[in-house]
């Protein structure tokens, strides 16, 4: 007996199994096509995932900075770290974020 991985969750399960434990897809009458269907799906599910985290972490960057200069926070305040570290953390998640899309959309 070995373990696979499902074609529709990717979660282990064994090779005898007549469906996944986990999603109950059935894997008895399951075919090519269905296979690449679910895959379609699934990287379809993954990438608007990983736009809703840009447009989270565009919108963190700009809050940051729009808070900045609109509050006009001075340095050495609690405001201008956290406004500065909004920035950065929202900067760095977007890059983050878009690399990661760049990865999905180039991998098989």
């Amino acid at each position: 007996m070995a373990v696979i991985n499902c074609p529709n969750c990717q979660k282990k399960i064994s090779d005898k199994a007549k469906s996944c434990s986990h999603c109950q897809v059935d894997l008895v009458n399951i075919d090519v096509e269905q296979i690449a269907s679910m895959k379609k799906v699934d990287k379809i599910n993954k990438s608007q995932s990983l736009m809703n985290h840009s447009f989270f972490a565009m919108l963190l960057f700009c809050g940051g900075f729009l808070f900045l200069f609109w509050q006009d926070a001075q340095q050495g305040t609690w405001q201008y770290f956290s406004s500065i570290s909004c920035a950065v953390i929202g900067f760095i998640w977007y890059i983050a974020t878009r690399v990661r899309l760049l990865l999905l959309k180039y991998r098989n």
